[in-house]
């Protein structure tokens, strides 16, 4: 496995000059190339217009669902990119079709929106939301899933890595459950995506959704769809637009071609250029060994944590990986990220109504969120270890 040059990857990411960013996340920093993407991009853009720039750049943006595609192990024609993941997960879920007594089986470290919007299917459709129990590790029971498979499951919805705890789910394991009981199974990889290897084929997902702020160091403001080609025959898109679907005349439309259905017809193109460049960048560098350093990035932060003995580390799981949660003895998860802030360290703090039904079962929240990435130190992972340690 090749290595790449740490040295030169922090001078192309203008944001490590001038703090230690520990919050991956929430949102990793741009390197010069995102940059200069986007910035090329909106200088044409002010130049011969908006309209004018999209069609002068669109092989430039079919990039993108290119790269995607790549990155995924999917067709392009099973991408579709919107302004954020939740919108991306919530085209999908919203396409499945439910009715009173279907079940939706999820984990208990399901995140926060996707919880939310499984309990408005359980109000509205009369759906039965299940929440399958953890084996002994803290990730999803595969064992128990399977045995809550029957006719009434519709659906299994899985948060591969979820927004704390430093698990990664068994999300292979799961699709395998899926595709032997032919059940959709929608996967939420935001977490995932950009941090380690992510096959679709391999995962067995009928959909996928992402974002580009967060591990694929892209801008705020992306996230992208991969919708399974044949899984397409068993869903009905939420929302019909002239992006989405072409009127036949009359009072009839069909469907876009593939994952397009799900989009509209507006987008930030400097976002989407964006997006692409993040993306091209990661598969230049080569997911596995990104995926090889963040987990040693990742463990020696837990580690280092794990021998304070005033630190309580809430990380669960048989596999690990850059996300670090835990708590100070006697201080509050506000005032520990403050104080790591004041020493120009990022980090972030979960929140207990985000985390529903690990918080049922965990009274952890609020906690500290440490999320390291390629581009940082060793030194820098010890030097915020040493600030906790102070508290």
């Amino acid at each position: 496995m090749r290595e790449f040059d740490i040295q030169q990857l922090r001078a192309d990411t203008p944001g490590c000059a001038h703090r230690i960013h520990l919050n991956n996340a929430g949102a990793a920093l741009l390197s010069r190339a995102t940059l200069a993407a986007m910035t090329e991009y909106l200088q044409l853009e002010a130049s011969i217009g908006g309209y004018e720039a999209a069609e002068e750049s669109a092989d430039q943006i079919a990039g993108t669902y290119r790269a995607l595609a790549r990155l995924l192990n999917a067709d392009s024609s099973e991408i579709a990119l919107f302004d954020n993941s939740t919108h991306a997960w919530n085209a999908a879920f919203y396409s499945i079709p439910l009715r009173a007594g279907d079940r939706i089986l999820t984990g208990r470290n399901e995140y926060g929106s996707n919880v939310l919007a499984y309990l408005q299917a359980a109000q509205r459709q009369g759906a039965e939301v299940v929440v399958v129990p953890d084996d002994d590790s803290g990730q999803i029971d595969t064992a128990a899933l399977a045995d809550l498979i029957d006719e009434r499951v519709k659906l299994i919805g899985l948060t591969w890595v979820p927004t704390s705890g430093g698990l990664v789910n068994p999300a292979v394991e799961v699709g395998r459950i899926a595709s032997a009981a032919d059940v959709l199974y929608l996967l939420d990889a935001t977490q995932a995506v950009g941090q380690f290897p992510t096959d679709v084929v391999e995962l067995g997902c009928d959909f996928l959704t992402g974002t580009g702020r967060k591990y694929l160091r892209g801008p705020r403001g992306t996230g992208f769809l991969y919708a399974r080609t044949a899984a397409l025959s068993r869903i009905d898109p939420h929302v019909a637009e002239i992006r989405s679907a072409t009127w036949d005349g009359g009072r009839s439309f069909t469907w876009a071609e593939g994952a397009r259905r799900f989009e509209t017809w507006e987008n930030s193109y400097i976002n989407v250029v964006g997006l692409g460049a993040a993306v091209a960048q990661a598969l230049d560098l080569g997911l596995e060994v990104i995926g090889q350093r963040t987990q040693q990035l990742g463990a020696r932060l837990r580690n280092g944590l794990r021998e304070l003995d005033t630190i309580s580390v809430h990380d669960l799981g048989a596999v690990q990986c850059a996300l670090v949660t835990a708590t100070v003895t006697g201080r509050s998860a506000a005032h520990v990220a403050a104080e790591l802030a004041r020493h120009s360290i990022n980090v972030s703090t979960t929140v207990a109504e985000h985390n529903q039904f690990d918080t049922e079962q965990r009274g952890i929240h609020p906690a500290v969120r440490l999320s390291p990435h390629y581009y940082n130190t060793e030194e820098e992972i010890d030097r915020a270890v040493a600030i906790v340690a102070a508290l």
